[in-house]
């Protein structure tokens, strides 16, 4: 099974909301999903914020994977 990959690397902040919002709907079919946040905790928070208001199940990674959302579904 393959996952789907956005990778926010040089998106500014005002930019991340509707891509977001817009790359997980479009691909809600294809979970799980990977978003690639860095190590910015402002992307990894305006991420979070757009997944909880979508009301998708995901987890933050941590260790090695820091900076990584995997999504799994939408509620």
């Amino acid at each position: 099974m393959t996952s789907h990959i956005l990778d926010l690397h040089g998106i500014r902040h005002h930019e991340v909301d509707l891509i977001v919002e817009n790359f997980v709907f479009l691909n809600q079919e294809e979970m799980p999903l990977t978003i690639i946040c860095g190590n910015s905790e402002k992307m990894l928070s305006l991420v979070r914020n757009v997944l909880e208001r979508s009301n998708a199940e995901y987890f933050n990674g941590s260790g090695h994977e820091y900076g990584l959302i995997k999504v799994h579904r939408l509620k």
